[in-house]
């Protein structure tokens, strides 16, 4: 049978909201290919993760339990991801496109002879293979891309897949895999935790970002203002994010955070490359620039040419009304 082995990740609630979409999937993928759903969770205590494993839709929880493996590093999860695959053997092998997914994926792939598909929003089964949907020419187009080899290594974006409603009734086997320690060649020394207030971005339904067309740090207190009426994270492009204007744990794009919230407001931002790599999944982008030649306005579902200063106060009270 073809089973579909999903690397999960965790957070202060268990696992992650992606991790749970990626077993919904594979869970109604599964069901077509005919095998089972697998989960591996490489960190440090796991046992509450891997507990409530079952009820998300795996059958099977490989568990790389170490304080080796408590964050993220390459050299120590390559090896233990290597063994997890070759001893479930599956035909598909999930991940997010978050930062470790990014890394582990294609170096995963290449150690196994296989191919990755990077940051995919759409999963089908076409006979035995899968069938990835993806963003290409900077989110005008869409293609669909498969693996030819075994295992199909794919990331999947988050919130582009549906997680499975718990059921308290299901269980899943627990096998513990043994990690040796870790031929490391570089070592975390120490970690600075980025300031953050409010909706995390990768968590909003709604995120309104700022550019280098506001003219200066202080445009942000008006897009704080809008945010708060949405009940939305704010963001930033990275040249304003650059010009110090705001955190750099705040910025969108391929060097920053991916975003695909239902909203996107882009506020005096161009819509250069880098940035629509990072919010181009969004469901719905709404543009304000000044520039009726902006790239942005390609991308988005709405657009309003004109100077924000002008735009902001009206919309955020249209919003707030609406809102009421």
């Amino acid at each position: 049978m073809a089973s579909i082995l999903v690397f999960g990740e965790t957070d202060e609630a268990g696992l992650s909201a992606p991790t749970l979409e990626m077993l919904g999937a594979a869970s109604r993928l599964s069901g077509e290919l005919g095998g089972g759903v697998s989960l591996a969770l490489l960190g440090s205590g796991l046992s509450d993760a891997a507990a409530s494993a079952g009820p998300a839709g795996a059958d099977t929880v490989y568990t790389a339990d170490a304080e080796s493996l408590a964050s993220y590093q390459t050299d120590s999860y390559l090896p233990v991801a290597q063994g997890i695959v070759e001893q479930d053997s599956p035909a598909v092998v999930l991940m997010s496109q978050s930062s470790m997914g990014r890394d582990l994926a294609p170096r995963l792939a290449t150690r196994l002879g296989t191919a990755a598909i990077m940051d995919s929003l759409g999963l089908e089964i076409d006979g035995d293979r899968v069938k990835a949907t993806r963003s290409c020419y900077g989110g005008n187009a869409r293609q669909v891309v498969t693996v030819q080899t075994d295992p199909q290594v794919i990331t999947v974006r988050p919130k582009s897949q549906d997680p499975l409603e718990a059921d308290a009734s299901r269980s899943a086997e627990v096998v513990a895999v043994d990690v040796a320690d870790p031929n490391l060649r570089a070592r975390t020394t120490g970690k600075e935790q980025a300031e953050a207030e409010g909706i995390r971005l990768e968590d909003a339904e709604v995120v309104v970002s700022g550019g280098r067309g506001l003219g200066g740090p202080e445009a942000f207190a008006d897009l704080e203002s809008l945010a708060g009426v949405l009940t939305a994270a704010v963001g930033s492009s990275r040249a304003a994010c650059d010009l110090g204007w705001y955190p750099p744990s705040q910025q969108v794009g391929l060097t920053g955070t991916v975003v695909s919230p239902t909203l996107y407001v882009a506020i005096a931002i161009s819509g250069a490359s880098q940035h629509m790599a990072g919010c181009g999944g969004s469901k719905n982008i709404v543009a304000i620039n000044k520039d009726p030649d902006a790239p942005i306005f390609s991308f988005s579902r709405f657009g309003i040419v004109d100077d924000y200063k002008k735009v902001l106060p009206a919309l955020e009270a249209a919003f707030a009304q609406a809102l009421d």
